[in-house]
């Protein structure tokens, strides 16, 4: 049977990569966003705002998909705000495509957050999980989006008969210009400003995170997950986390991050350095450095997402996740985390995105 995907976020790290994955094994594919790529080849864009229910049925007129992939969130101010928008996104797809009576699978992206609860909670300390997290850990007594992102699903897939199932990924590694969560990128803006003017390499987080195990997730892993658990019937009606298979500490990662980039770095010194004013200011260099080396993005706050790497990296907690669930099942892909980011790097300095 054909399969026909409609990914939701086809802009994004998760969602471009999910494209481009799913299309080299032949699946016909439908990329919804409100500004769709049109640069990913055999990729159909689709043009709709999610929180305008009314459009839909125009949006997705000639869009029959067997498989719905939901990889984007919108931020809001409040987690209050960040339940009723997002919650609304899925339910207004879902409702929309329910009278084509096509849809066979869902799969939803969250993240790590399920255990940890949402950014301003664990940013203050509160009540931490155990690690590894593991995908049986009940859901926390807070609120928080991804619970009501999943409730919506599991309705759906009540009403309409769907299989669905849930990703939880850890620090998205991967290319996305103007994604709102890019650790890599963000690491790699800030190394390449700090080689502009001379400064170390200097690590922004905390001790926890610096001395602890840690793990990431490369959106090419998890474009690989999403395919699979799609496909597998044994993965249905389940949550998986998603990670690359390895663990690492920063203070090991850190300096090689730095070495390729060929700038001296400095590690914890007892003292959190935000990223978001370290960067502060730095705008105007960034345009400058830009203008300077033909680069193809100069506004930086379109490239770094500091905020977020700060979130990441701030932590107090050491964070590793147990990827033994659907290793059982038979997903079996590895990445080497040290190899995520050069990978990444190098494609950022060969699509003059970084000098």
């Amino acid at each position: 049977m054909d399969k026909i995907a409609l990914i939701v976020g086809a802009s994004g790290i998760i969602g471009s990569n999910l494209a481009k994955e799913l299309l080299a094994n032949g699946w016909t594919t439908y990329g919804l966003a409100r500004n769709p790529k049109t640069d990913i080849a055999g990729l159909h864009p689709v043009a709709a705002d999610l929180l305008h229910p009314e459009t839909l049925q125009t949006a997705l007129a000639d869009v029959a998909p067997t498989h719905v992939f939901l990889t984007s969130w919108m931020r809001q101010e409040t987690e209050a705000e960040n339940i009723r928008v997002n919650s609304a996104m899925v339910r207004n797809l879902l409702a929309a495509l329910s009278p084509k009576h096509t849809v066979q699978h869902v799969a939803l992206v969250t993240g790590l957050k399920h255990y940890l609860g949402p950014f301003d909670s664990y940013a203050r300390g509160g009540s931490l999980p155990a690690t590894p997290l593991r995908e049986e850990q009940p859901r926390l007594d807070l609120e928080n989006f991804y619970y009501a992102q999943e409730d919506e699903v599991f309705a759906a897939a009540a009403r309409d008969g769907f299989s669905w199932s849930i990703h939880r990924p850890h620090t998205i590694i991967g290319q996305a210009v103007g994604n709102l969560m890019n650790m890599g990128t963000t690491l790699a803006v800030y190394a390449s400003l700090c080689k502009e003017t001379g400064k170390p390499f200097r690590w922004p987080g905390s001790e926890a995170q610096w001395n602890g195990l840690s793990d990431v997730t490369d959106a090419r892993v998890i474009a690989k997950q999403l395919a699979w658990a799609a496909t597998t019937e044994a993965a249905h009606n389940q949550a998986f986390n998603i990670t690359n298979g390895d663990y690492f500490r920063w203070s090991w990662l850190w300096p090689r991050l730095a070495d390729w980039f060929g700038i001296e770095w400095a590690g914890y010194d007892g003292t959190v350095h935000p990223l978001e004013a370290e960067l502060a200011d730095a705008a105007e260099l960034w345009r400058d450095l830009a203008t300077r080396h033909h680069l193809a993005v100069a506004d930086l706050h379109k490239l770094a997402s500091p905020w977020h790497t700060d979130l990441d990296l701030g932590r107090p907690i050491e964070v590793m996740t147990d990827m033994s669930k659907s290793r059982q099942l038979g997903f079996m892909v590895y990445q080497r985390t040290e190899d995520s980011f050069f990978d990444l790097f190098a494609q950022l300095r060969a699509d003059q995105l970084i000098p």
